[in-house]
């Protein structure tokens, strides 16, 4: 079993001394910084939802370009 030595200096950290990680024991820390990843997760899948829906806009204007295209040359 590894055993937890505290850092100097640093409430909250911990080393295991098997394996030589740094440790933080403070919870709501460690709830807050998963919130924060989570929500930028969020924010950056919007950004590629609405990047996404742009080039579909593209894609659909180019289209009606061209057949506007087409239909003024047969005329």
């Amino acid at each position: 079993m590894s055993k937890l030595i505290k850092v100097d200096g640093h409430s909250d950290l911990v080393r295991d001394n098997h394996s030589h990680a740094i440790i933080n024991t403070n919870k709501s820390a460690y709830d807050t910084a998963k919130k924060r990843a989570g929500e930028a997760q969020r924010q950056r899948d919007g950004i590629r939802e609405t990047a996404r829906e742009i080039n579909n806009l593209k894609c659909e204007m180019y289209e009606i370009k061209s057949l506007l295209k087409k239909l003024v040359e047969e005329k």
